[in-house]
């Protein structure tokens, strides 16, 4: 008897699952999105999961990873805002940059999940530009922000007791500024130019969310100048930031190699460790992304790789420099003893 309830059970669950699918090809193939897919103002995203028990369980790993990055780049905000250890120019560069994962996460995984959980992945163009917008926004931004942190490194390694006088709190918030100001106009005009081109056929975007380069190809016009402008521009968007950093790094390798002790050279490897291996995250994804000969591009690789840098890299982050960091774990200790207290009251 157990056996068979049991049986039915799997029965009943493989009738289930079948019929989320049978939903799911019924809504993508019905008269209302295929109306909607001819007008001017909707795209279809392909996205990136079938509708498989394989591909079920693959979702429910990035959802579970882009809740992890939400609740530790917003746990990694509430530290350096509570703590007044953590009130120095390192941590709040820090600050924005978890600030901007968070907004990048938020910006492309809701729309992810839920076109695969209702299957209904219709987006609209504003929402499609929004997202073009934002993204190259957060990267570009996130890119400056980088070599803002690297000269920080510089000075904290190199000129440690001019530290307050060569980084002072105006001058880190104006590089901070200055970062968010490029990210804005770079993702601004790509937006624009983007969806100022005319569309035809299917409007399919074969990816999870809204990508410039992916968009450019549905395009009816020919796109040969802009795309050779927007490889120019993310060239320049993610060179000379990486070059500052690169220059960084050369004068503050000249330093520790000049070291005598052992310990001031694993100091300053130490406090060098996190935002390299940081880098290296960000700039292996974006160069990858936007760097690469059209003949080398492949939608598959790009949708894996973009999943890398909108949803991993965002959880790495505050773990890199949460374990890596002693002031950041005391802070984490401090305010963990201060719950449990409060809950034992």
């Amino acid at each position: 008897m157990a056996e068979g309830r049991e049986k039915e059970g799997l029965k009943g669950s493989s009738r289930n699952f079948t019929a989320m699918v049978s939903t799911c090809v019924y809504n993508l193939t019905s008269g209302e999105i295929l109306e909607r897919r001819n007008t001017t103002s909707y795209f279809i995203l392909l996205g990136i999961f079938k509708h498989t028990r394989s591909h079920l369980f693959l979702f429910m790993v990035v959802l579970t990873m882009a809740i992890a990055s939400l609740m530790g780049n917003a746990l990694m905000l509430l530290l350096i805002h509570l703590d007044s250890r953590l009130h120095r120019p390192m941590y709040f560069l820090l600050s924005q940059l978890s600030l901007m994962d968070l907004m990048l996460v938020c910006t492309i995984v809701p729309k992810m999940a839920a076109d695969y959980l209702t299957c209904n992945k219709v987006i609209s163009s504003t929402g499609c530009g929004l997202q073009i917008f934002v993204s190259l926004t957060l990267d570009g931004g996130e890119g400056f922000l980088l070599a803002a942190m690297s000269y920080d490194r510089y000075v904290a390694v190199c000129h440690p007791l001019r530290y307050t006088v060569l980084l002072s709190r105006r001058l880190c918030l104006q590089m901070t500024l200055a970062s968010w100001f490029l990210g804005v106009a770079d993702g601004l005009m790509q937006a624009a130019a983007v969806l100022s081109f005319p569309f035809c056929g299917a409007r399919e975007i074969d990816h999870f969310f809204c990508e410039a380069p992916m968009l450019v190809r549905l395009a009816c016009a020919d796109t040969s100048v802009f795309e050779d402008v927007m490889y120019m521009c993310c060239v320049l968007m993610l060179l000379v930031p990486l070059s500052l950093i690169l220059t960084s790094y050369g004068l503050i390798l000249a330093a520790v190699l000049q070291m005598r002790s052992n310990e001031a050279r694993k100091k300053a490897c130490a406090t060098c460790s996190s935002h390299l291996s940081v880098v290296g995250l960000f700039y292996g994804a974006a160069i990858f992304i936007y760097m690469r000969p059209k003949s080398y591009r492949s939608a598959n690789h790009d949708k894996v790789v973009s999943t890398f840098y909108t949803i991993f890299t965002p959880v790495l982050n505050p773990l890199i420099y949460s374990l890596r960091n002693s002031e950041v774990k005391e802070a984490l200790k401090k305010w963990l003893g201060k719950c449990t207290n409060f809950r034992c009251q």
